[in-house]
C-alpha cells in the first residue's frame, strides 16, 4: 500500500511536468507549420481538454496529422494521469488516517495489563516518557489535535477522544488495563473519568491528578487509590532546596546519587528526608537512639542542621535537635513518618515536615 500511495505530490508534479512539456512540444510544432502561438495553444488546449471544436486551421499536412495524433494520444492520456494524481492527493490522508487508526486500534485490542494516560498535557507528555522509557505498554487519550498528534508523533498508541467519555475509557481498553492516570488540569474532569473507569473496572488501579486540595478528598470517594497534587509536591520541593540545599544536592543533584535512589528501589530501601518538629520525639535523641527505636526500618545516613551545618556519616552519639532535617534510608515505605510523626498526628508519606 506504501508503494502505491507512496509519494502523491510527486506523482502530481511529475504528471504535470510531463503535460507541460507535450503541451510545448506540440505549440512549437504548430507554430513550426506556420500558425501562430494564439491559434497554436488555442488548438493544443482543446485537444488535451477533449473539447472537440471546430480547428482554427484546416489540419490537411502529413506533419500536422502526425502531430495531432501525438497530442491526442500523450494529452488525452496525461489528462488522464493529472485527473488520477489529484484524486490521489485529496484522497491519501483520509485513506491514511484510516489505515492508521485501523492499525492502531488492533494493536490496543492486543494490549493486556497497560496503563491508560488521560490527557497529554505537561504532566501527561512526561509520564508517557518515564512509562515509555521503563518498557511498561500505555495509551493516551487526548481530545486536542495537535497533542494527540504529538503524543502520535512520539510513537505512543494513542486515542483521539474526550476521556470523559466512556466510549473512550473502553476504546482505550480500560476494562483490561492495570492502572488508570488521569492527569488532566481540570479537577472536575478527573473526577468524572475516575466514577466511569472504577465503574468499568473494580479492579483498576487509578491515579489521580488534582489541583485544589479539597478535591483529594472527593477523588478517593470516587474511586480514586491515589491521588498527586502537583502544586502541593512542587511547593515541597523548593522549601526543601531553599531550606536544605546541601540535602538537594546530595539526594537529588548528581545521576550518581539518582543511580542509588533506583538501585536501593530495587531492592526495597527508598531514600527520605524528614523534619524533626519541636514536640517530636526524636528531638533530644541521638542517632543511636533513632535506629535503635526504629528496630532496623531504617538508618540515619546524614544530618542537616537547622544552622546549614551538613553533618555526613553522623556519629552515634551525635544529639539531634529539632528543626534539623535528616536524610535516612528506609527498608519499608511509611515507616520513617511514623516514628517521627508528633503525639496524635496522623503520619504521612514523603518529604513532608512532622
Amino acid at each position: 500500500m506504501d508503494r502505491i500511495f507512496g509519494s502523491p505530490l510527486r506523482n502530481l508534479a511529475t504528471v504535470i511536468a510531463f503535460m507541460l512539456v507535450v503541451m510545448a512540444a506540440a505549440t512549437l510544432g504548430y507554430m513550426a507549420a506556420g500558425w501562430s502561438f494564439a491559434d497554436a495553444i488555442y488548438m493544443v488546449v482543446m485537444t488535451v481538454y477533449t473539447v472537440g471544436y471546430e480547428e482554427v486551421r484546416p489540419i490537411d499536412t502529413p506533419f500536422l496529422h502526425a502531430l495531432t495524433m501525438g497530442l491526442i494520444i500523450l494529452g488525452c492520456t496525461g489528462m488522464i494521469l493529472v485527473t488520477g494524481a489529484l484524486v490521489q492527493v485529496l484522497t491519501f490522508s483520509q485513506i491514511q488516517r484510516l489505515l492508521g487508526a485501523n492499525r492502531m486500534k488492533a494493536d490496543i485490542d492486543r494490549l493486556k495489563g497497560h496503563v491508560v494516560i488521560c490527557g497529554f498535557g505537561r504532566i501527561g507528555v512526561m509520564l508517557a516518557k518515564e512509562l515509555a522509557a521503563g518498557g511498561a505498554p500505555l495509551v493516551v487519550i487526548e481530545r486536542t489535535e495537535d497533542r494527540f498528534a504529538e503524543a502520535r508523533a512520539l510513537g505512543h498508541l494513542a486515542i483521539h477522544a474526550d476521556a470523559t467519555d466512556e466510549a473512550a475509557l473502553i476504546a482505550a481498553g480500560v476494562e483490561r488495563a492495570r492502572v488508570v492516570a488521569t492527569v488532566l488540569p481540570d479537577d472536575a474532569a478527573n473526577v468524572f473519568i475516575t466514577l466511569s473507569a472504577r465503574s468499568l473496572n473494580a479492579g483498576l488501579q487509578i491515579i489521580a491528578r488534582g489541583e485544589a486540595p479539597s478535591t483529594e478528598r472527593k477523588l478517593i470517594q470516587a474511586g480514586a487509590d491515589k491521588v498527586v497534587l502537583p502544586t502541593h509536591i512542587g511547593a515541597e520541593r523548593i522549601a526543601e532546596m531553599v531550606l536544605f540545599p546541601e540535602t538537594d544536592r546530595f539526594v537529588m543533584g548528581s545521576e550518581r546519587m539518582q543511580g542509588v535512589e533506583k538501585l536501593l528501589r530495587d531492592v526495597g530501601l527508598d531514600i527520605e528526608m524528614v523534619v524533626v518538629g519541636e514536640r517530636s520525639a526524636a528531638a533530644g535523641a541521638n542517632v543511636e537512639d533513632l535506629e535503635r527505636g526504629a528496630r532496623g526500618a531504617f538508618f540515619v545516613l546524614q544530618v542537616n542542621r537547622r544552622g546549614g551545618e551538613t553533618v555526613m556519616r553522623p556519629p552515634l552519639d551525635l544529639k539531634i535537635e529539632a528543626g534539623d532535617s535528616l536524610v535516612v534510608v528506609a527498608r519499608r515505605a511509611g515507616a520513617v513518618s511514623a516514628f517521627f510523626a508528633k503525639p496524635g498526628e496522623r503520619p504521612r508519606a514523603g518529604r513532608t515536615t512532622f
